[in-house]
């Protein structure tokens, strides 16, 4: 299985682009994160990502979906990994805890991850959800520790710039094809069926 990660700014369109591969038939691994979020909120924890244990939790589900059998195919997209939980335990100022550890050791170690990411760019404003209460300024920096993180642990960064939706998919499809030697016509990244005429 080759896993490639998207990266880059909270509200700079992860999730979008994401979605929008998944229904041109990727197999796309939602960000664990904000399902942690979610969870911990529906039971009255207000701010989790304040909370001790939060990147642990996140983390461990990060580890159970990318050992989840993938759907179908040798690709794997992934909204966000471990480096990632590591760059906001640092971005929060939070000592990254025994699983985030392990996990990050684990995936470097194993290569469970391509040495290739995207690094999705910020749009120019952040828009502010029950899980993002952060400002544009503030993703900004958010993002530059992603791409430190990313750097100093050896993976090389695929910019993928502000543009609509569609192009950044087209952008970022011709380069997972490439990356994992796809033809065209593969049934991975196949047309999306909502748009076919």
């Amino acid at each position: 299985m080759r896993r490639y990660v998207l990266t880059g700014a909270p509200g700079a369109g992860k999730t979008t682009l994401a979605d929008a591969l998944r229904r041109r038939r990727w197999d796309v691994v939602a960000e664990a994160a904000t399902d942690v979020i979610a969870a911990q909120q529906g039971r009255g924890v207000a701010e989790p990502w304040r909370e001790a244990g939060f990147v642990d939790a996140v983390a461990r589900l990060q580890r159970e979906r990318r050992e989840a059998p993938g759907a179908y195919g040798s690709v794997q997209v992934h909204d966000r990994s471990p480096l990632c939980t590591l760059a906001l335990a640092r971005y929060l100022g939070h000592p990254p805890g025994r699983v985030l550890t392990e996990e990050v050791r684990r995936v470097l170690r194993d290569g469970a991850y391509q040495r290739q990411v995207f690094l999705v760019e910020p749009l120019g404003f952040v828009t502010p959800s029950a899980a993002r209460r952060i400002g544009y300024a503030e993703s900004l920096a958010f993002a530059r520790v992603h791409e430190e993180v990313y750097r100093a642990h050896g993976h090389g960064l695929i910019a993928v710039p502000p543009a609509p939706a569609q192009e950044r998919v087209a952008l970022v499809e011709a380069h997972l094809r490439r990356l994992a030697d796809l033809p065209s016509d593969q049934a991975e990244g196949g047309p999306d069926p909502v748009n076919l005429t």
